[in-house]
């Protein structure tokens, strides 16, 4: 099955199936509910670690990998 709608338009659409989802069926609360707070826990995480450790240039070990 494939719905012909790109961009915006798809964004928009998956975000209400998302929201009717969490409305309709109780269950994806708690997973929906669950899966942010996963998401801003790893989200935090990796902003603090790049923020302290950033990457430095001479840490990149093969800056052209084909050789171009």
């Amino acid at each position: 099955m494939v719905i012909p709608v790109r961009g915006t338009a798809a964004l928009i659409c998956a975000a209400i199936v998302v929201v009717v989802a969490v409305v309709w069926l109780p269950a994806y609360r708690l997973f929906f509910a669950i899966s942010i707070g996963i998401g801003v826990v790893v989200a935090g995480a990796l902003y603090l670690w790049h923020r302290f450790r950033p990457v430095k240039e001479e840490d990149v070990e093969n800056k052209r990998p084909l050789g171009l």
